[in-house]
């Protein structure tokens, strides 16, 4: 279940629109690739070798990917280049496993649990990544930048600060991870308790 993150910084653009608004919104797409099997030990063999890909050689049971573009504008005001357009939008994808096989009432149960412990913690990968945009729209909101005509410093100082704010929630999807991953953690608790016999 590790996090995949794909970032995409676009339309940092011209700084020309005369509107004052600014909102960030989240748009979420959730895929499932099919597993199959008759004891949770085969389910987590089907996800080892259908999940999706995490690096090169070995596959997540799932991943939480996402894309984010800006749309920023702004102009010239009492001779500050100030940003008055402050758009995000947050592409999430989650992809999950689907049992395609039946199963007993006693494994049924075992899997519910089990998938919504996963279901859990992509879903706080989601959760920090919407913290991140908000957090980069009250760092960038208002910003005001003294003697720049071609608003270039402002548009330059709009992207170190949404980097600044990308890498300080990337180190807490990290941490997250690390916990999660850890030798006894929640996702070692999860398989286990999907591959004991129900």
């Amino acid at each position: 279940m590790r996090r995949t993150v794909l970032t995409c910084l676009v339309a940092i653009g011209t700084l020309c629109a005369p509107e004052a608004f600014a909102g960030t919104r989240a748009v979420i797409q959730t895929r499932t690739y099919d597993v199959t099997g008759s004891s949770g030990a085969a389910f987590i063999d089907a996800m080892d070798s259908k999940g999706p890909r995490h690096g090169f050689m070995t596959h997540a049971i799932a991943t939480t990917a996402y894309t984010v573009d800006w749309d920023l504008g702004g102009g010239q005001e009492n001779g500050f280049c100030r940003l008055r357009r402050v758009n995000g939008t947050l592409n999430l994808f989650y992809t999950f496993p689907r049992i395609a096989s039946p199963m007993t009432p006693a494994l049924k149960r075992h899997w519910s649990r089990f998938f919504a412990g996963v279901r859990g913690h992509e879903e706080t990968h989601g959760r920090i990544a919407r913290e991140m945009m908000r957090a980069t729209e009250r760092s960038i909101t208002g910003l005001r930048v003294a003697n720049d005509p071609s608003c270039y410093k402002t548009r330059r100082e709009a992207r170190r600060r949404i980097q600044a704010v990308y890498a300080e929630y990337e180190a807490r999807q990290n941490a997250f991870d690390r916990r999660e991953h850890s030798r006894g953690g929640h996702v070692e608790h999860l398989i286990a308790a999907l591959i004991r016999k129900p």
